[in-house]
């Protein structure tokens, strides 16, 4: 298979101009493993992106997308509006975290006895309150196929002349900025939070939310670095030990891995579940972002790197063939799964792999740093203009992300990692999880957040992160004949979903 040298940012492109998608590409050549079969770290990879298109990104720069202007709200919330706390949100994570540690949440008027659903979420009346008296409004719309961002912009934007306010609204750090630099998010300071109040913070969730004149945008009760997660029982039986820092030694970087990937197939395990579980260990180590000033998608020769490293286990057993989320996926995490590990941010210990894991499990977890740092998601509440309860969002802000005892109690209780610098520090000098079988994961957490950067975050992450997974996920399955296909299928459905953005020409 021809590599990527120069052609292929204009052969696609061009492929793209003339509708002819499936035709790019060699449909009898080889499928792309390149016979290597391993992905060797940053640069290992056996297809190399553009290096024009590469130094383009970098001459020209990353998308630096600038601050919309505010919107003057023509419309006063109605009566029924100011008695109501509107939040919108795309699953139950903050609604969680709001019933059992926002004090003024009324447990007794909400039906809230404690009791949780087979997911893990507190079940609840039909109504909920705060002790005022105000009834919270949720608005939950799931974040897949940017379906979540597409109810946001069209309620935002009818915002100033409608009575019904919405108050806030939850991002994600993969869109973050497309909404701190829009004209729909009232300021930080402007809600009375001082930096004082925030100091505590770690600096990179407040860069998440910065716009492009500086000012802060939002806040997060989180701080979501990564680490690998890994069956205890199984590590035991392949590797003779469960002891975190030699099951570290063994997937220290992607060489000892990949190692390890081929001793559990040989053992009747695999590495990993999906195509995707490696994929934030790639993708919060590009080079560049998505999309650069001249609007032009530029793929880091990074995504290649995993590219070749998921076509590798997919053509060896070392994955389960599942995506993301599926229901395999969720299973290969219980007892019932033959999966060694997964990558897992902070959120994802109690949230995600607790629940699946189940009784069974309890204990037999644990988790090391892993061959790469990188962070995965985080939430960020945002205050969202003309809102008629800008008291009442603001006192969520400060107990839930300025209140060092609220937050050392939020991680005490759910082990969610939480913003808060000399909290967590404290924590970490002596924490163990019993879902972890003792283990103190809190201070691996401590070691690896100030290590974050967010610097190659852009506007379009989600969007393009979630196609570029689905087109690789053909040619990882068979059903397209080679990586400038799926590369080319990428693009395609990139510039339909963005429609301002730019395939590059060379």
């Amino acid at each position: 298979m021809a590599n990527f040298k120069k052609v292929l940012a204009g052969s696609l492109a061009l492929c793209l101009a003339g509708s002819v998608l499936t035709a790019c590409g060699d449909k009898d050549g080889e499928s792309g493993s390149g016979g290597k079969g391993g992905s060797g770290g940053k640069g290992g990879s056996s297809y190399t992106y553009s290096e024009a298109a590469n130094k383009k990104a970098q001459e020209v720069g990353d998308l630096k997308q600038q601050k919309a202007d505010r919107i003057e709200q023509t419309a006063e919330g109605s009566d029924t509006s100011k008695k109501q706390l509107k939040i919108y949100t795309w699953n139950d994570e903050f609604k969680n975290r709001l019933r059992a540690y926002y004090s003024k949440y009324d447990k007794d008027a909400s039906g809230m006895t404690g009791e949780v659903d087979d997911q893990g979420n507190y079940i609840v009346g039909e109504h909920e309150y705060l002790t005022d008296g105000t009834e919270i409004v949720w608005v939950t719309t799931p974040s897949a196929d940017n379906a979540y961002q597409n109810k946001l912009d069209t309620d935002l934007a009818a915002q100033a002349g409608s009575d019904d306010k919405i108050d806030m609204f939850l991002i994600e750090a993969d869109y973050a900025l497309k909404y701190v630099n829009g004209p729909y998010v009232m300021p930080v300071s402007e809600l009375g939070i001082t930096d004082d109040e925030l100091a505590d913070q770690y600096q990179y969730t407040k860069d998440v939310v910065t716009d492009s004149n500086g000012t802060l945008e939002g806040v997060s009760w989180q701080a979501t670095p990564g680490l690998f997660a890994y069956r205890r029982d199984i590590a035991k039986e392949v590797l003779g030990t469960d002891d975190p820092t030699e099951v570290q030694a063994a997937v220290a970087d992607w060489t000892k891995f990949d190692e390890t990937a081929a001793k559990m197939k040989e053992a009747g395990y695999q590495m990993l579940s999906s195509f995707d579980d490696s994929y934030r260990t790639f993708s919060n180590n590009v080079s560049h972002a998505w999309v650069n000033s001249n609007m032009e998608i530029v793929i880091d020769d990074t995504f290649f790197t995993w590219i070749d490293q998921t076509k590798n286990y997919t053509d060896n057993g070392y994955n389960n063939k599942t995506s993301l989320w599926d229901d395999q996926w969720c299973a290969d995490q219980s007892s019932a799964g033959k999966v060694f590990g997964f990558f897992y941010s902070t959120w994802g210990i109690d949230f995600t792999l607790k629940g699946y894991a189940g009784d069974d499990l309890f204990g037999q977890w644990a988790v090391c740093p892993g061959p790469q740092a990188y962070f995965w998601g985080g939430t960020w509440m945002c205050a969202a203009d003309g809102t008629d309860n800008a008291d009442t969002v603001a006192d969520i802000m400060r107990e839930l992300t300025c209140n060092k005892d609220n937050m050392v109690a939020i991680t005490n209780g759910t082990q969610d990692y939480t913003n808060t610098i000399s909290g967590m520090n404290e924590v970490a000098a002596d924490f163990a999880s019993d879902f972890l079988g003792g283990q103190n994961h809190i201070a691996l957490f401590s070691e690896a957040a100030p290590k974050i950067d967010a610097s190659k975050l852009g506007p379009y992450d989600q969007g393009l992160n979630e196609s570029f997974q689905a087109a690789m996920k053909d040619y990882y399955l068979g059903n397209t004949a080679t990586v400038e296909d799926a590369i080319a299928n990428f693009y395609k459905a990139a510039v339909e979903k963005y429609p301002e953005l730019k395939v590059p020409t060379e």
